[in-house]
């Protein structure tokens, strides 16, 4: 019976420590931490598609998010998307996102983005996109973007 025990012990803690670890999606470059970066599942067809991410700067100096690539799209730009006067205006972001020292700036929806653009195929719910982010100091990282449902984050379910 101990050895039972011990054994379903054992077993507890490894699925804890790898379920762990699957929901873990973060990346980091110097002082750059790159959180649960995801992208929406597009229609089929569709040659455009968004992704979004959180930057944290740990570090003691500013930073800035200058481009990005990706495997699946021709190109990739940083854009803006606001609401001036009632009218929807989204501009590509020619100097990046900067990202101030010591802050976490959150590309989302209705803000800042990541725009994929000339998708040579769409992007389906549950799969990840790899592309490369590119930091003006802290260099270039590789990450990977959860394709969550068209209408929202992946990672509202689980309270981030």
């Amino acid at each position: 019976m101990k050895s039972l025990i011990t054994s379903l012990a054992a077993l507890s803690l490894a699925v804890c420590t790898f379920t762990g670890t699957t929901f873990a999606h973060e990346f980091k470059v110097g002082d750059i931490e790159v959180d649960h970066p995801y992208a929406r599942a597009m229609l089929p067809g569709a040659k455009v598609g968004g992704g979004y991410l959180k930057l944290v700067n740990t570090g003691s100096s500013d930073d800035r998010l200058v481009s990005a690539t990706a495997e699946r799209a021709g190109s990739v730009e940083l854009h803006e998307m606001k609401i001036d006067n009632g009218v929807m205006i989204m501009r590509a972001l020619e100097n990046g996102v900067a990202i101030p020292a010591g802050a976490t700036v959150e590309l989302k929806p209705g803000s800042y983005h990541v725009m994929f653009m000339k998708v040579t195929q769409p992007f389906k719910e549950g799969e990840m996109v790899k592309a490369k982010l590119q930091f003006e100091k802290a260099g270039a990282v590789d990450v990977e973007f959860m394709v969550g449902p068209a209408a929202g984050n992946p990672h509202q379910e689980h309270g981030k």
